[in-house]
């Protein structure tokens, strides 16, 4: 049986309004926590339930693209 922790964070994108919320969910038997996103646009909802080795993975490619500079697109015409 997994235990919820209290949310990690919960935001909205500002393009797009999906609401976004990073759990820990601990499992008693056998010591396994996991992060689960939960992405919810509108009345669907996306969840991912990942180990940690996933979530640093995930997290990495992420911050390298939010520090990278933007590449402006080409004008169209």
């Amino acid at each position: 049986m997994a235990e919820l922790s209290a949310p990690l964070d919960r935001f909205t994108v500002p393009l797009g309004g999906q609401e976004i919320t990073l759990q820990q969910i601990d499992h008693a038997a056998g010591g396994l926590s996991l992060l689960r996103v939960r992405i919810r646009e509108g009345k669907r909802y996306t969840v991912f339930d990942i180990d940690p080795a996933s979530a640093r993975r995930w997290a990495d490619a992420m911050a390298h693209w939010a520090d990278a500079p933007a590449v402006p697109s080409p004008p169209s015409g």
